[in-house]
């Protein structure tokens, strides 16, 4: 996807080359030839101020706003029924973008779900690999709960992480009170540090990342109603006229603030 060999396939690389033209980079401020090296994901502050050349960006709000003709190369896609303006690049066939798509409302709604419900298992996430299945990861954070290694877990709990597609090795975890665990040693992860570190979970087809593909063979839900609902409504402009979207899996991806 990100390099080949094939240079017929160079087109594939442009979202590559405009990840890297316009990564924001954290600004360090370096004294002595000891610490002129850069950290990852940070450079040299220059003092210069400057930033990443924006011009060949295409600004979609301010298209909504500006009267008359569209840029060169961008235009409009006409989709009845669908009540949101949708632009496309010209030279890009299947490229849409909907300006204001979901409503501050909408989108408050689905960051509470990707919090609460997405992480549940069945569905896996980044954290799977290392504690097994983690039910109500949302709410320990809120109780200010811990994750310890459990000992001796019972036939119950076996049975639950095994089922959800958790570790099967002989380490299982679960989230106590932190009072309760003073003055013991356990290895212990707080639930709030378990949720920043969030990088992605699955819905619908669990995706297997050791094998870039989708494994039937493990537990799964349908993706929820409501997002569903939303994506077949997404879609409408990129579908052939006369059919529906049909959701089946999808991977959400968790970014902090910076």
């Amino acid at each position: 996807m990100y390099g080949t060999s094939d240079p017929t396939a160079a087109e594939r690389t442009a979202f590559r080359r405009a990840e890297k033209q316009y990564k924001l980079y954290k600004t360090l401020n370096v004294k002595g030839r000891s610490r002129s090296r850069s950290r990852s994901g940070c450079r040299p502050s220059s003092g210069e101020g400057g930033g990443a050349d924006l011009s060949a960006v295409v600004d979609f709000h301010a298209l909504l706003a500006a009267d008359g003709e569209l840029p060169d190369g961008i235009g409009r896609r006409e989709c009845p029924g669908f009540d949101r303006p949708v632009f496309c690049f010209l030279d890009r066939p299947g490229f849409y973008f909907i300006p204001g798509a979901l409503s501050t409302e909408e989108q408050c709604c689905w960051i509470r779900e990707s919090l609460k419900t997405f992480p549940q298992p069945p569905n896996r996430t980044n954290l799977t690999a290392i504690y097994g299945s983690i039910s109500d990861l949302l709410i320990a954070a809120e109780n200010q709960q811990i994750l310890v290694e459990a000992e001796n877990p019972d036939i119950q709990e076996r049975n639950k992480q095994n089922n959800c597609g958790g570790k099967t090795e002989s380490k299982y975890f679960k989230f106590v009170d932190s009072e309760s665990q003073k003055g013991e040693e356990h290895r212990s992860n707080a639930a709030t540090t378990l949720v920043r570190k969030l990088r992605w979970s699955t819905l619908g087809l669990q995706f297997d990342w050791s094998k870039r593909n989708y494994d039937v063979s493990l537990p799964h839900n349908k993706i929820p109603g409501a997002l569903a609902s939303l994506a077949k409504k997404m879609a409408i402009p990129a579908m052939p006229s006369g059919e529906e979207f049909k959701p089946e899996a999808a991977i959400v991806n968790y970014y902090g603030p910076n």
